[in-house]
């Protein structure tokens, strides 16, 4: 008696491969449907209509085609049940012995900004999932593929007689993966629709990109994960030369991607970041004099850095960058000539993301007994919402500077404070457990340099301790969001010593 295989895919890649084989060498009849079957009966392969083995037409536009029992009794029948075995032989229903299904693509339909919530709904798999589910539920007796990467693995099992039980799990392990992973970016569309209220549950689902060599530290392990089919973000990227990311690359990848967009690409800029903390940051009328005045900001702490450019990275700007050692680039392109120069140095990562504003929206954090989400911080800057609260004014150019601070303490490690002067950063203080400890760090690097520069604070100050600080350096100006029960002082101190003070009335903490 011949063996049953049900196909039922989507994604077309290797179909006619694998069904060509199962028939010619492993007498295989199948049953198909749509655009599966279409497929297979024009490249000559036999193929038996679902329609035609239910006895059943499709209905509803094709939304009901496999859901029958003919087909799920074939899928759920249990060989070594005898009443099981009997119901199907009264019934008139062959067992399956191969499940292949992939589901309709709906997280490349979402990804059209454009699309309307009627023919997302479409897009929303209802007999794939079901089949798959079915199939991998009753995995002691046979075989389900829901990916075409497992197709070679199911043929190289039946040459050596029948799949193994083990084999059979596995299969269905990534089968129930893949349904879960498929209902929860249905779930997190829904969420993201105007009308949706909160339900009390929230749940994330990925892939297994890769195995990483260790996390933070050579003791942790560590695993990078895609979330959806469709490749996005860091898994996107095209790493054009170098060694495997790391753990601590990606998380310095990610957050210098999140820093970079606050600068639009009309104007170059270059964000060099450790640890997650930039330590240089700079715009030029060039990328490559972006990166000279990033680098020299801080150069002592751009050694082994992560470099993010907001441009394409040409000639020049890679001999710069090809002259101290950095563990990353990331840009949205890179010339010929720039790849040449880049090549040289064996074990720098390049990397090209073609899209650096896309990124999530919703930021975890794993705590003992559950975890915490929040919305990320992307709130959008908009300096004319900001209050002057000194008797000084500032000027355009001190208005400009404030700003481009701004922009960078919001990416930088609470307790932050930021030094900047001719759209460059100077001083960096970050992490630091009172704000006149940051304070101090970046002034100290900021050196004389720090005279008519400005300051930037991701926080209120509590005293006005900071901005005598900052007056004896010789900052001209501050950024802060205010709300203290003390801000009065801070506003007569820099009035007292003539300096200008902006509260924003939005705090940046960063944890």
């Amino acid at each position: 008696m011949a063996r049953l295989a049900l196909l039922s895919v989507s994604d077309k890649m290797g179909i006619l491969e694998l069904a060509k084989q199962l028939v010619d060498n492993f007498a295989f009849e199948i049953v198909s449907s749509g655009g599966t079957a279409k497929s297979l009966k024009e490249a000559g392969i036999p193929v038996t209509l679902v329609s035609e083995h239910t006895g059943a037409p499709e209905i509803l536009g094709g939304r009901v085609k496999t859901l029958h029992p003919r087909i799920h009794g074939g899928i759920l029948g249990r060989r070594n049940h005898p009443e099981d075995l009997k119901e199907m032989a009264q019934q008139n229903i062959p067992p399956f012995d191969l499940v292949v299904v992939n589901l309709y693509p709906f997280e490349q339909t979402v990804a059209n900004p454009d699309i309307s919530l009627s023919d997302a709904i479409e897009k929303i798999d209802i007999g794939g999932p079901t089949l798959l589910r079915a199939a991998a539920k009753n995995f002691a007796h046979l075989t389900v593929l829901c990916d075409p990467i497992y197709y070679q693995l199911y043929l190289e099992q039946l040459s050596q007689g029948e799949p193994t039980v083990e084999f059979r799990k596995s299969m269905a392990l990534a089968t129930f993966r893949k349904t879960q992973s498929y209902d929860w970016a249905i779930a997190n569309y829904f969420a993201q629709l105007p009308t949706e209220k909160t339900t009390g549950t929230w749940q994330i689902g990925g892939k297994l990109n890769q195995t990483l060599r260790y996390g933070e530290n050579p003791h942790q392990g560590a695993s990078w994960y895609s979330t959806g089919d469709v490749p996005s973000g860091w898994s996107a990227a095209l790493q054009l030369q170098g060694k495997e990311l790391s753990y601590n690359n990606l998380l310095d990848l990610e957050a210098a991607r999140r820093l970079i967009i606050e600068f639009p690409t009309q104007q170059a800029a270059v964000a060099i970041l450790k640890h997650t903390n930039p330590c240089g940051v700079a715009l030029g009328n060039s990328l490559s004099q972006a990166y000279l005045k990033a680098f020299n900001g801080d150069p002592v702490s751009a050694f082994g850095g992560i470099v993010a450019l907001n441009q394409s990275v040409d000639e020049e700007t890679a001999i710069a960058l090809s002259k101290t050692f950095l563990e990353c680039i990331v840009a949205p392109g890179c010339s010929d000539q720039a790849k040449e120069i880049l090549a040289k140095k064996n074990n720098l990562r390049v990397l090209v993301l073609k899209d650096f504003v896309s990124g999530c929206k919703e930021h975890l954090e794993m705590i003992s007994g559950g975890f915490l989400v929040q919305s990320v911080d992307d709130i959008a800057t908009d300096s004319k919402q900001w209050k002057v609260v000194t008797t000084r004014q500032p000027s355009a150019e001190q208005m400009e500077e404030l700003l481009f601070a701004w922009k960078i303490v919001k990416h930088v490690k609470s307790n932050a404070i930021v030094i900047t002067k001719d759209l460059t950063s100077l001083g960096i203080g970050a992490g630091q457990m009172n704000r006149v400890g940051s304070a101090t760090i970046a002034l100290e690097q900021a050196k004389e340099h720090a005279h008519g520069g400005v300051l930037a604070s991701d926080g209120f100050f509590p005293f006005d301790d900071s901005v005598r600080l900052a007056a004896q350096a010789g900052i001209s100006a501050i950024v802060q969001p205010g709300g203290s029960v003390r801000d009065i002082e801070s506003i007569e101190a820099a009035n007292e010593l003539g300096m200008v003070m902006l509260f924003t009335d939005i705090r940046h903490f960063l944890h």
